[in-house]
């Protein structure tokens, strides 16, 4: 709740329902997940995200605010995970289709990090807003122990693309689509999101995705621009 640039974003509704329950609907849609794990803080003015995940089903667990790191530690440790998939609650048009293929390729493969996203801007090929990333428990224990950094502890992952350069896997669309924008940080990213949802939702619920979205953005390219100008905040 105590975002910088849109205070509140994560309650903020979309098609009569708050941002949050958007990505956690489309999360149940995954065939890979066993737990869905909001990972709030104990912040008062975050016990609001706890009630939300209650109403919706899902485990929370309330941890430090500037220090994410260890809060994602924490919960995965406290809910004996072995991998951890890491959505950030301001991506309400993540796309379990994609999810899964990436925990998939994660599954078959020997890397220790596998992500769409990631921290160099020229492996990116898809749409902010879609970001994923997969790790093992393992690894996330040792960058806890050994992240020492305040851009390390706040960002989660900076760690262990900094340390295990050679261990990580960025996973690729066909057609790099980066210079799209899906991400919720700012009043210009909530009038994009909120066209798309307009467009899609109340014909087809939560069943839309990053086909139908791109499809719906090339045939009407001016929406781009509403949020193009947006800069994305650094991380160190």
């Amino acid at each position: 709740m105590g975002s910088s640039r849109l205070p509140g974003k994560v309650m903020i509704d979309i098609c009569g329902k708050p941002v949050i329950e958007h990505v956690i609907d489309r999360l149940k849609m995954s065939k890979v997940l066993d737990d869905i794990i909001i990972a709030t803080t104990t912040s008062v003015k975050d016990k609001i995200i706890v009630e939300q995940a209650k109403r919706n089903g899902v485990k929370w667990f309330c941890g430090s605010e500037e220090d994410v790191l260890s809060r994602y530690y924490y919960a995965a440790r406290e809910n004996r995970l072995s991998t951890v998939v890491r959505v950030t609650s301001d991506c309400p048009l993540i796309d379990p289709v994609i999810l899964d293929e990436i925990v998939e390729f994660y599954k078959k493969n020997d890397y220790l990090l596998v992500t769409n996203a990631g921290n160099i801007l020229e492996y990116r090929t898809y749409p902010r807003g879609l970001d994923v990333e997969v790790f093992s428990f393992d690894i996330l224990e040792k960058a806890f122990y050994s992240a020492k950094k305040p851009y390390q502890r706040e960002h989660v992952t900076p760690y262990i693309y900094e340390t295990y350069e050679n261990k990580i896997y960025y996973y690729k669309n066909n057609i790099n689509l980066s210079k799209y924008r899906w991400t919720l940080d700012t009043e210009e990213d909530l009038k994009l999101i909120s066209i798309i949802f307009n467009n899609f939702y109340y014909k087809y619920g939560r069943n839309f995705g990053f086909k139908d979205i791109l499809k719906f953005i090339q045939s009407n390219p001016q929406l781009s621009k509403i949020n193009e100008h947006i800069e994305q905040k650094k991380i160190g």
